[in-house]
């Protein structure tokens, strides 16, 4: 199985520009006063780069070393700050309460549905009370939906494409509403992009407040 530093070795996830949906919700944090952000699987940092250079306090965390290593030279060369650690999604090694906003784009769904759980339970568990959450799920609607080697139900190892080998767990609508039981969710959308051309890749892009 292909890891997570062999695909960032090979540039495949070597993206710099922030989505538009967290520069929206760098606006929305601004707004509130927010100060402390965690980007839960940062990946090479164009979101850790993009947030510090909007002034907030920054941490990125990333199972892959690789990953890291790529962020920490993006901020060297902005000559911007921000924390960087390795670790695993499903237990952040922070205390409750430390972040006014996580975000987790293209990394939360990269599991099982338990693995899912498991970080969502330690995202709920480092945000203040009323903080913020931008989240992505991999959609059902996505044409690589049921492809490649099942694990369970919704769980799958894609053959193909520049993330083949790692693990996709696909939501609707109704399971991702459920996973988010200790969340207020203030919007949920389904998000397309085209993928290899054509077909396309659908994720839920979800906006949430932590309940107490």
């Amino acid at each position: 199985m292909v890891t997570w530093d062999e695909l960032f070795r090979k540039g495949d996830f070597a993206a710099r520009e922030p989505t538009w949906s967290v520069r929206r919700f760098a606006a929305l944090l601004a707004e509130r006063g927010a100060k402390r952000v965690l980007d839960l699987g940062c990946g090479a940092g164009r979101h850790v780069v993009f947030l510090a250079r909007e002034g907030f306090e920054v941490h990125g965390l990333d199972s892959s070393a690789e990953a890291l290593r790529i962020c920490r030279e993006r901020l060297r060369e902005a000559g911007l700050r921000a924390t960087l650690v390795q670790a695993d999604m499903r237990e952040i090694p922070y205390p409750d309460g430390a972040f006014d906003a996580v975000l987790a784009i293209a990394s939360l769904y990269h599991g099982t549905l338990a693995d899912i759980k498991r970080t969502l339970a330690e995202l709920r568990r480092v945000l203040v009370p009323g903080g913020l959450a931008l989240l992505e799920f991999k959609s059902k609607r996505s044409f690589r939906y049921g492809k490649g080697v099942e694990i369970e139900p919704g769980t799958y190892i894609p053959d193909t494409g520049e993330d083949a080998g790692i693990p996709h767990h696909y939501s609707d609508r109704e399971e991702v509403e459920g996973l988010l039981a200790g969340f207020r969710i203030l919007e949920i959308n389904h998000m397309e992009r085209v993928f290899e051309g054509k077909r396309p890749s659908g994720r839920w892009e979800v906006w949430a407040e932590r309940v107490p």
